[in-house]
C-alpha cells in the first residue's frame, strides 16, 4: 500500500511545487492508481497557472479531483494515466485514464476511471481529454456529409477537431495557423493547411481554437452566409473584442460557444461522460494522434515545465509528465534530449 504520494501544485500565479499528500486506504469501490504519464493541458493549465482564472468562473473551472482554489495554492490537471495496483478484480492491473491532477499515485472511485484499450499506446491515451472535447464539439455543431470545414487554430484541441472531422465522408478540412511549421501536423493529420491571410473563405463550419481575438476575427471572415461559428477557445480573463458591426447581422451567421464540461445536448440523454470518454479512447486507437506528442520530461521537472509553457519559451501540441523513472534515484541516468525522447516514447 501507498502511504504517500507527489503531487505538483501551484502555490501562487507564476510558481509551482512538488508537495507530498497522503493516500486514504482505499474502500471496495475505489482504486488505487500509479501513474504512468499524465498530459498537460497547455491553454487552461496556462491560465490556471498564470492566476488569470475569472473569479465568476471558479466553480465552473473545477476540475475533477481538484484540491484548493483558485488562484492558489491549487492543485490542478485531468490528464492522467496510470495503472490500477488495488481495486475491483475487473480493474486489477488494467491501464486507465482518469481526470486526475498530476500526482504520481492517488486514490478515487472505481468509476472515475476508463480502461484504456490495448492497441492504444500509454503515451497516446493521455490525449483521451482533448479528444474529448473534440467530440462534444463535433456534437455541438456536427459537419454534414460534403460539408467545407475549417479549423482556425493548430494547437492541440484544434489539431483534434481537424482530424476527428476529416472523418467524415465526403468533409475537406482545412487546419489554419499563423505558424507555417504546422503545416507538417496537419499533413499528418490527413488534413490541408493554410495560413491566416490564404485560408479558404465560404466555410461551412468554421471551428475557432486559437484562444485569441485575432483568430476568432478571421473565423468570422472565413464562414459563408448563414455558416456557423464554433469558439472551442477560453480567454481566461482577457476581454474580446468582436467586429459584429461588418457581415455578422448581413450574412445571418451563428456564433456558438462549446465546452467540454457538460455533455453536449444533442447527445446528453442518451451518453454519459463516461461514455463520451471511453468514446475518445477509442478513437485514440488512430495513429495519427502520435503526430501531437511533442514533448515529455520528467515529473520532478513539472514546476520548471509548467512555468516554461505557461511563459511561452516551451512549445509544442502535447507535452507529457512521465513518471516511470525518478532521476533522483539513479545519479547516472542520462538526460540528453535523446534519451528524454526514447524514454518518454509510447
Amino acid at each position: 500500500m501507498v502511504e504517500e504520494a507527489r503531487a505538483f501544485w501551484i502555490t501562487e500565479p507564476g510558481r509551482g511545487e512538488i508537495r507530498t499528500v497522503s493516500l486514504a486506504e482505499p474502500r471496495a469501490d475505489e482504486v488505487l492508481v500509479r501513474a504512468l504519464r499524465s498530459g498537460i493541458s497547455r491553454g487552461t493549465e496556462s491560465i490556471v497557472h498564470a492566476g488569470r482564472v475569472p473569479r465568476s468562473q471558479y466553480a465552473a473551472m473545477r476540475a475533477p479531483f481538484q484540491e484548493g482554489d483558485f488562484p492558489g495554492p491549487v492543485k490542478y490537471g485531468y490528464l492522467s494515466v496510470g495503472v490500477v495496483e488495488r481495486g475491483p478484480d475487473e480493474l486489477q492491473g488494467r491501464t486507465v485514464f482518469c481526470l486526475h491532477p498530476h500526482q504520481t499515485a492517488y486514490v478515487v472511485p472505481a468509476a472515475a476511471v476508463v480502461p484504456v484499450p490495448d492497441s492504444v499506446p500509454v503515451g497516446r491515451a493521455v490525449l483521451a481529454g482533448t479528444v474529448e472535447t473534440a467530440v462534444n464539439a463535433l456534437w455541438d455543431a456536427p459537419p454534414l456529409l460534403g460539408d467545407r470545414v475549417t479549423v482556425v487554430g493548430a494547437g492541440l484541441v484544434g489539431c483534434c477537431v481537424a482530424r476527428l472531422a476529416a472523418g467524415v465522408p465526403g468533409v475537406g478540412v482545412t487546419l489554419v495557423d499563423t505558424d507555417p511549421g504546422r503545416a507538417s501536423v496537419a499533413a499528418a493529420l490527413g488534413v490541408d493547411f493554410a495560413g491566416a491571410d490564404d485560408a479558404p473563405v465560404d466555410g461551412d463550419l468554421v471551428v475557432h481554437a486559437s484562444a485569441t481575438e485575432a483568430g476568432l476575427r478571421r473565423a468570422l471572415e472565413l464562414v459563408r452566409r448563414e455558416g456557423t461559428v464554433l469558439d472551442l477557445s477560453w480567454y481566461g480573463d482577457r476581454p474580446v473584442t468582436l467586429p459584429l458591426g461588418e457581415a455578422f447581422h448581413s450574412g445571418r451567421l451563428t456564433l456558438r460557444s462549446s465546452q467540454v464540461g457538460a455533455v453536449a445536448p444533442a447527445r446528453r440523454d442518451a451518453r454519459s461522460h463516461r461514455n463520451r470518454l471511453a468514446l475518445a479512447l477509442a478513437l485514440l486507437r488512430d495513429p495519427a494522434f502520435d503526430a501531437l506528442l511533442t514533448g515529455c520530461s520528467p515529473f520532478d521537472a513539472l514546476p520548471e515545465t509548467m512555468a516554461a509553457i505557461a511563459s511561452g519559451t516551451l512549445s509544442g501540441l502535447c507535452h507529457a509528465v512521465d513518471y516511470t523513472v525518478d532521476p533522483t534515484l539513479d545519479p547516472t541516468l542520462d538526460e540528453t534530449a535523446e534519451h528524454e525522447e526514447a524514454r518518454c516514447s509510447g
